[in-house]
């Protein structure tokens, strides 16, 4: 590895070729690296759960399996529990937004009224329905993608130490003892930073539904599902999920939407001030400005996958960074 070091120092338009071309690969296969980075971070999240079981004498592929079989059981659980009410809820969301906007808004001095709205929704949904095939196969995909995701991270944890090893070995024998640190200090971060994620997603989520529902607001349940998937996006996903609260609440009475955004905006100080320095400040502890730029940048590179893992691909270069210093 030193010699291939050396040799690209002395030949600097090879160094130049090469980085070009390591730059077109990524770009091809941004899709791959996608769910690479993202089954390194699930591997990341469950293995203290896995390390917990091999200490109490699991067998390691059991004591790999079995928090992965609790996760899905989990999850299986609450979308069969939810999931008739919720399509019911979204359904009748759906065709009553349109309504919930005045006949008449100035954007920038452009009138919309709701009859322009449902007509673009009609539209749209004439095109899913031209479009099924191609919908069902981005369906497919995605869940191909799913499966996919849990396997990779499924094989990580079984031969992570065989992984890191290996990816220790790329490096000059001098620092492989500092890469293999570096490593277990990535993976300590990107976990920390998943598992806080998931806790506050559905902190954020049920506190949600809470409020919305002790208020009276319709559809408090889709609603509160999108609080806490938009938790996911730092600083802009939570001022997203206010915006459809605050127009359901406004066809109920100005003064519940009033309530609404207040209640909304305590919700983010509660966050801010009390659940954030608790769960995330170790797994993350960056600038706010920080993390705006690195989300529109992620998202701007690659899309929705850029911005919501823009935060953890920030972590991992700072972990870099500290243990080149």
């Amino acid at each position: 590895m030193s010699r291939v070091i050396k040799f690209l120092g002395q030949n600097q338009i090879i160094t130049a070729l090469l980085i070009i071309g390591i730059g077109w690969l990524v770009i091809e296969i941004r899709e791959v690296l996608i769910a690479l980075f993202v089954s390194y971070i699930l591997m990341a999240a469950v293995s203290p759960y896995v390390d917990f079981l091999l200490r109490a004498r699991f067998p390691k592929p059991l004591a790999v399996i079995v928090p992965y079989v609790i996760a899905l059981a989990f999850v299986f659980l609450i979308v069969i529990s939810l999931l008739p009410f919720l399509i019911f809820q979204v359904q009748l969301l759906l065709s009553k937004f349109p309504s919930y906007i005045d006949q008449e808004i100035g954007i920038f001095g452009t009138k919309i009224d709701a009859s322009q709205l449902q007509s673009i929704a009609n539209t749209e949904l004439q095109n899913i329905g031209k479009n099924a095939l191609l919908f069902t196969s981005k369906i497919f995909g995605g869940l191909f993608s799913a499966v996919s995701i849990l396997a990779i991270s499924f094989y990580l944890l079984l031969y992570r130490d065989t992984v890191r090893k290996s990816f220790a070995s790329l490096f000059p024998k001098t620092i492989r003892e500092k890469v293999e640190s570096a490593t277990i200090q990535a993976e300590d971060k990107l976990g920390s930073w998943l598992r806080g994620q998931i806790v506050l997603s559905g902190f954020i989520g049920v506190l949600t539904w809470a409020v919305l529902s002790a208020l009276g607001v319709d559809f408090a349940l889709p609603l509160a599902i999108i609080a806490g998937i938009l938790e996911i996006v730092p600083t802009i996903g939570p001022i997203l999920s206010a915006i459809p609260a605050i127009i359901v609440a406004l066809n109920t009475s100005p003064i519940l939407a009033l309530v609404v955004a207040i209640s909304y905006f305590l919700i983010q100080l509660l966050e801010n001030n009390i659940l954030v320095p608790r769960i995330m400040q170790r797994a993350v502890g960056l600038n706010p400005i920080v993390i705006i730029v690195g989300i529109i940048i992620g998202g701007k590179l690659l899309g929705i996958a850029g911005a919501l893992l823009a935060i953890p691909f920030i972590s991992l270069l700072v972990v870099v960074y500290k243990n080149l210093e």
